[in-house]
């Protein structure tokens, strides 16, 4: 799969947006490169600067949980309204572990 592809991003599912690989079980973790997502720049920014790859691998390994996760749920509302070539600032978690 190559990095920053055009197209659709697997979590947030807006349209036209540069997309890279997201290993959903983070290769420190044991993934593979056949477990992955295309995610917007954005959405995968996000996803790191909220948990560590412990917690997304103990709890966050696929497309579903992300988005059933409250607090992705709460960015992909608001960056759903965002249009495609938006990059915000992305700030760590207090409570990222």
């Amino acid at each position: 799969m190559t990095k920053n592809t055009l197209g659709q991003c697997e979590l947030c599912l807006r349209e036209k947006v540069k997309r890279t690989v997201h290993h959903l079980l983070p290769k420190q973790k044991g993934g593979t490169n056949e477990q992955t997502a295309l995610l917007c720049i954005p959405c995968h920014k996000q996803i790191h600067a909220q948990y560590s790859n412990t917690e997304l691998a103990a709890r966050l390994t696929s497309i579903k949980e992300l988005q059933e996760d409250e607090a992705i749920r709460r960015f992909l509302k608001w960056i759903r309204k965002q249009p495609g070539q938006t990059i915000p600032r992305t700030r760590r978690s207090n409570e990222k572990l």
